[in-house]
Order: C-alpha cells, then structure tokens, then sequence
C-alpha cells in the first residue's frame, strides 16, 4: 500500500511539474535574449595598406577568416505579421558582433614611424565591430522547430586597424537565415547564417560572412 501510494505521489508530483512548466511556458512573451558565435570570413583581406602590413614592407597582412562573437535581443513586433502571415511572428533583433579575421606577423606601422625599420616583425590582428538593426521573420508558430530569415537589415561596422584614409566607420546590410529549437521552457538553441554587404566607405572592402550557433533565453 505504501509503495503504491509513494508511486501515486510521485505520479503526480510530476504531471504538476510539467502542467507548470508549460504554464510557463505559455506566459513567455516570444522576446528573447541570445548570446553567438562561429565562424566569420571576408571576401577580400586587407592586404598592402599602410596601417595592416606598411604597404607590404615585410610581408603582407592576409588574414581573411576567423571567429566571431555576439550578443543582442529579438524583440517581437507581431505575431501574425500584421495579419499577413498566420502563426508566423515579425520580431525587431538589435544585436552587437565582435570578429577577429587573423593575425600576421608583418611589418607594423608604429615601429616604420619610430625608425625601427621592418626587419622585426610583429602580430597584426584584423578585427571588426558591428552593431546591427534588423526585422527578423519567423514561421511555424507552437512548433519547437521554427525556421527564420532576415529579409534585410542595416549595419554599423568599425574597423581595426584604420584605413589608409585613417578612417574606421562603414555601413552596410545584411541578410540572413536560420533554424531554431526550443530545448526546455524558454531556452532555444539554433544554427545561424549571414552575409554582410558594405558600402566600402572606409575605403576597404568590407564584405564578410557568418555561420554559428547561438543559445536563445526567452522571457
């Protein structure tokens, strides 16, 4: 008798946690906080310029691939994007990526200034910050499995090092695409792929892709 009722209370004890974990679920929102990261590739390295290699003094500069970072929020706008599309949510993502594309060892402009000549040569890393706005569509509303794009979005990059024009500002779009999993409540994991289209403002080519993984909380 006791091992039954043992069995009843641990019975139920369990239906009652599941009932409120998907009442929880259920007052979730669909914003969502995510954190991301992978890989991240330029069509063009920044080779030959006067702050990456001196010109190509004593080597070049041609690191054009490596990893990246970031962080940002989806935000969401509809959830039927404004009656168009039934079970299919309009989000707004604000969102912040850090890449490093290589290092080489070349020449390094600070020591050419100095009068230290080439002959040492040091790491040069090739990075880039940009900061993101973009509308971000995602289907198959109450599935765990829900693919998404980004249609078009804008971008705010920073350049490291500077042009030769010593600037480091450019701006751009993206477009995007990605596929997501609702793991357990409000945690998602999903896969995400981008490219990025500068306008070259900074004077360098600025055209870069993306592909990684990020994990999704939301609230």
């Amino acid at each position: 008798m006791r091992k039954k009722f043992a069995l009843i209370l641990l019975t139920g004890t369990m239906v009652l946690t599941l009932a409120a974990a998907n009442a929880a679920w259920a007052d979730e929102t669909g914003n969502m906080v995510f954190f991301r990261g992978g890989w991240a590739g330029m069509t063009s390295d920044r080779s030959a310029e006067a702050l990456t290699d001196v010109n190509g003094a004593n080597g070049l500069s041609s690191g054009d691939s490596g990893y990246y970072v970031g962080a940002g929020l989806d935000l969401v706008l509809s959830k039927d994007v404004w009656g168009m599309m039934s079970k299919t949510w309009a989000l707004g993502e604000i969102g912040v990526e850090y890449k490093n594309l290589g290092s080489t060892e070349t020449c390094q402009a600070v020591a050419a200034l100095l009068g230290q000549g080439c002959n040492k040569k040091h790491a040069v890393q090739i990075t880039m910050l940009t900061v993101d706005i973009a509308p971000k569509i995602k289907f198959m509303e109450g599935s765990r499995l829900r693919p998404w794009i980004i249609p078009i979005g804008l971008d705010f990059h920073v350049i490291s090092p500077p042009s030769n024009g010593i600037t480091v500002l450019d701006i751009g779009v993206q477009w995007g695409a990605g596929l997501e999993y609702r793991l357990y409540k409000a945690f998602h994991l999903g896969l995400d792929g981008r490219f990025h289209l500068a306008s070259g403002h900074t004077g360098t080519v600025n055209n870069f892709g993306t592909a990684g993984i990020y994990l999704g909380i939301a609230f």
